[in-house]
C-alpha cells in the first residue's frame, strides 16, 4: 500500500531516541528530523545557540509550503509532510497518559512559530476552495436548514455505494485502522470550547460531550466501543497505532478542528462544522453498518455504528436548533461563519473520505 511514513515513527516514546540528521533529501527524513526536534530538551535555547539543528528541517518546510499549494508533482508528499508536522504539534494539546517528558515543548516558541507558518499558508488556501462572498450573503438559518435536510439523507455517491456493496473484510479493517486515529480519542477537541460563561448553548454542547463520553462511564464511552470493534478484528487499540497509514487529507480535517477549537475567534466556524458532523453522522455510519451486516460481522463489530446512529440523530438536531440557530441570533453580523464552518467541514470530510477509499481500493492491508 502507499504510505510516505516509516513504522519507526508510530511510538511517541521511540521518537525521543531519534538523532539529528544531516544531508536530508526527502520529506520522510525531514519528518523524522521534526520528530526528534519536538522532543528535544531545552529546544528553544538550543535552536538559538545551534541553528544547524533546524537547518535541514527548515529547508524542507519552506519547500513544502510552496509545493503543497501549487501545481507540482510533489504536492501530495508536501501536504503529507505539512499535515503530519501540524498533527505532531496539535496532539500536544491533549493528554494521552504517556510519558510526561513528551510534553516538554508544548509551549515552545519555536514549535508555535512552525505551527503558525504552516497554518497561515494552508488556511489561506483552504478558504479559496469556497465562495466566501456568496456565503456571506445567505440567510444563515435557511442555509443551514437546507443543508441539514440534504445531509440527513444524502444521495448515494460512488464512495457510499462502495462502502455498502463493495468493501471486503480487509478493506473494512483498514478503514477502522485509519479511523482509529480520531475514533480512539473521540470528542476530545470539543472539550476545549466548553469553558467560559454559562448559557443554553454551552449547556447543549456539554450534553453532547457527556453522551460522547458515556456520561462519565468508561464502559459507555464511544471510544470504548470503537476499541472493542477493533479488538474484534485483532487490531491494535492503542492511540496512534496506525498513524503511518493515515492520508494527509484525514490529518488535515483533524488539524483544522484543532485550529478552530484553539482560537475562540473561530467559535462560530467550529460549531458550524460540528453541526454538519453530527447531522451527517447517521447517514455515514449507516453505510459502515450496512457493510458490516453484508459481511455478517458480530454485534461487537457493529455496536459502535449502531450507538452513533442512535445518538447522533439527537446530536444533529441539538446542534442545529439549540446551538447554531441561537448563535446566529446572538452574532447576526458574524453568523455567516456558521455556514462557512459547515461547508468547510463537509468539503474536507468528503476529501478525506475519497482519499481513504482510494487507499483501501489499492491496499493489501492485513
Amino acid at each position: 500500500m502507499i504510505s510516505y511514513a516509516t513504522s519507526t515513527l508510530t511510538s511517541r516514546v521511540r521518537l525521543g531516541n531519534l538523532q539529528p540528521m544531516v544531508g536530508i533529501c526527502s520529506y520522510e527524513q525531514a519528518d523524522q528530523q521534526f520528530a526528534w526536534l519536538i522532543n528535544l530538551q531545552n529546544l528553544d535555547p538550543r535552536v538559538k545557540r545551534e541553528p544547524i539543528l533546524i537547518r535541514e528541517f527548515e529547508k524542507f518546510l519552506s519547500l513544502a509550503l510552496t509545493e503543497a499549494y501549487t501545481e507540482n508533482s510533489q504536492a501530495e508528499r508536501a501536504n503529507w509532510f505539512l499535515q503530519r508536522s501540524l498533527y505532531r504539534i496539535n496532539r500536544l494539546k491533549l493528554f494521552w497518559y504517556d510519558s510526561l517528558e513528551l510534553y516538554t515543548n508544548e509551549r515552545s516558541t519555536y514549535i508555535e512559530e512552525i505551527r503558525d507558518r504552516i497554518e497561515s499558508v494552508w488556511q489561506e488556501w483552504e478558504l479559496t476552495q469556497l465562495d466566501i462572498q456568496k456565503i456571506q450573503q445567505l440567510d444563515v438559518k435557511q442555509a443551514l436548514q437546507e443543508r441539514a435536510d440534504i445531509d440527513l439523507n444524502p444521495p448515494i455517491s460512488e464512495s457510499k455505494r462502495y462502502l455498502r456493496d463493495g468493501i471486503d473484510l480487509e478493506g473494512y479493517k483498514l478503514l477502522l485502522a485509519i479511523a482509529s486515529l480520531d475514533g480512539l480519542v473521540e470528542a476530545s477537541r470539543l472539550s476545549r470550547i466548553l469553558g467560559g460563561a454559562s448559557n443554553e448553548i454551552q449547556a447543549t454542547l456539554m450534553r453532547v460531550l457527556l453522551e460522547e463520553y458515556g456520561n462519565g462511564r468508561l464502559s459507555r464511552k464511544h471510544s470504548t466501543f470503537f476499541a472493542q470493534m477493533m479488538a474484534e478484528f485483532g487490531l491494535r487499540t492503542e492511540p496512534e497505532a496506525y498513524l503511518d497509514l493515515v492520508p494527509w487529507q484525514v490529518l488535515a480535517s483533524i488539524n483544522h478542528n484543532f485550529l478552530l477549537t484553539e482560537r475562540k475567534r473561530h467559535f462560530l466556524r467550529y460549531n458550524g462544522g460540528l453541526t454538519y458532523f453530527e447531522i451527517a453522522g447517521p447517514a455515514i455510519y449507516t453505510d459502515y453498518l450496512e457493510a458490516a451486516k453484508r459481511m455478517r460481522l458480530s454485534d461487537a463489530a457493529m455496536s459502535y455504528w449502531e450507538l452513533h446512529i442512535r445518538e447522533d440523530e439527537r446530536h444533529g438536531q441539538w446542534m442545529l436548533t439549540d446551538v447554531a440557530f441561537l448563535l446566529a441570533d446572538m452574532y447576526p453580523n458574524d453568523a455567516w461563519e456558521l455556514v462557512l464552518g459547515y461547508d468547510q467541514e463537509k468539503l474536507m470530510g468528503d476529501r478525506a473520505a475519497a482519499a481513504v477509499m482510494t487507499l483501501i481500493q489499492n491496499s493489501n492491508f492485513k
